[in-house]
C-alpha cells in the first residue's frame, strides 16, 4: 500500500521543464536607429545612382559621348555607372559633378576602372563638401605619350636602397644601376627617350615626393584610399608628369591632360575661393581655322545636363 502511494505521487522521470521566458534585447532603440540609418543611406545611394543613370541616358549626353568615343561610348557609360554605384564615398558627391570629371577621361580616351590604373575619379572634401576630382595614373600618361609617336622609350619606377649611385648635377645624368640592398623604397625615377635620340631621366627622393604631395595634393592630405592602395604608382606618376611637362614633347592631348589635373592650380583655387579655370579647348571638336589643330570635344556645360 505504501509503495503504491509513493508511486502514485512521485514525479515522472522524463517530465519536461517549463520553458524560460525570452531575454529581452538590450538597446533595441539603438539597433533600430542603426538599421534605419543604414536603410536611409542605401536608399539615398540608390537614388543618386538612378540620377547618374538618367544623366547618361539623356540623348544629348549620349550624342556627345558617341562623338568622342564612337563605338566605345556604351562601355564607358557602363563603367561610369559601375564606378559610381560601387563607391560609397563617390556617392556623396553630386552625380552631375562626377559625370563631368569622368568626361575628362572620355575626352582623353582613358578607362576609369580603378584596377586598370589609367585614370580615376576621386572623391575629396573641399570646404566640407565632397567633391569629385579627376586624376591620371602612370599608365595614363604613358599611353598619352605613346600616342604622339615621338617617344622611343618611356619608363617610371621605384628606386630601392643601394640602387642610386650617382646624380650628376651639371649634366642631370642619374645612375641607378646599383644592386638593391633591401626592399625599402628611397625614391622614384622617370625616363624618356625620343625617336630623335634625346633622353632624360628625373629622380625624386621619397622625401621630395612626400613634400610635394603634402603641399599640392588635397587627396593625399585627407588620406584618400588611392594613396594607401597605390602610393608608389601615384608618386611614379607625379615624377613622370614633371619630366614630361618640363622636357617632353607635349601634344595638345597631353597639354589638356596636364590642365585637367593641375593640382597646383586646383589647390590655389580652393585657397583663393576662385573657380578652377577650365582647359582651353573648343566646344565642337573641330579644326581650328588659324592653327589647323584638331581639338577634342569640350566638357559638358551645366545647360547640357538640364
Amino acid at each position: 500500500m505504501t509503495e503504491n502511494y509513493q508511486n502514485t505521487f512521485s514525479e515522472p522521470k522524463n517530465k519536461a521543464k517549463p520553458e524560460s521566458a525570452p531575454v529581452p534585447l538590450k538597446n533595441t532603440s539603438v539597433i533600430q536607429q542603426a538599421t534605419d540609418t543604414n536603410a536611409k543611406a542605401a536608399e539615398a545611394a540608390k537614388s543618386k545612382t538612378n540620377i547618374m543613370r538618367e544623366i547618361v541616358s539623356m540623348a544629348s549626353v549620349k550624342k556627345q559621348l558617341e562623338s568622342v568615343l564612337k563605338e566605345n561610348a556604351g562601355s564607358f557609360i557602363a563603367s561610369l555607372i559601375t564606378l559610381y554605384s560601387s563607391d560609397t564615398y563617390l556617392q556623396q558627391c553630386d552625380p552631375q559633378a562626377v559625370y563631368k570629371e569622368a568626361v575628362k577621361a572620355a575626352v582623353l580616351k582613358l578607362p576609369i576602372e580603378k584596377s586598370l590604373g589609367f585614370a580615376w575619379v576621386i572623391p575629396r572634401r573641399v570646404k566640407g563638401v565632397m567633391t569629385p576630382v579627376f586624376q591620371i595614373g602612370t599608365k595614363g600618361y604613358v599611353q598619352l605619350a605613346q600616342r604622339t609617336g615621338a617617344y622611343a622609350s618611356i619608363n617610371a619606377g621605384n628606386v630601392y636602397e643601394g640602387e642610386l649611385k650617382v646624380i650628376d648635377k651639371i649634366s642631370g645624368d642619374i645612375d641607378i644601376s646599383g644592386e638593391p640592398t633591401s626592399d625599402v623604397v628611397i625614391g622614384y625615377f622617370a625616363y624618356i627617350r625620343t625617336v630623335n635620340g634625346f633622353s632624360k631621366t628625373l629622380y625624386w627622393s621619397l622625401e621630395k615626393a612626400l613634400k610635394h604631395a603634402q603641399t599640392f595634393s588635397d587627396s593625399f592630405k585627407h588620406g584618400n584610399e588611392i594613396w594607401s592602395k597605390f602610393r608608389d604608382e601615384m608618386f611614379q606618376k607625379t615624377v613622370l608628369k614633371a619630366l614630361l611637362s618640363k622636357w617632353g614633347i607635349m601634344s595638345i592631348e597631353m597639354q589638356n591632360a596636364v590642365n585637367y589635373e593641375n593640382a597646383d592650380a586646383a589647390d590655389a583655387a580652393i585657397v583663393d575661393d576662385t573657380p578652377f579655370p577650365p582647359p582651353p579647348i573648343q566646344a565642337d571638336g573641330s579644326v581650328d581655322a588659324e592653327t589647323g589643330e584638331i581639338t577634342p570635344v569640350s566638357l559638358l556645360t551645366d545647360a547640357t545636363l538640364t
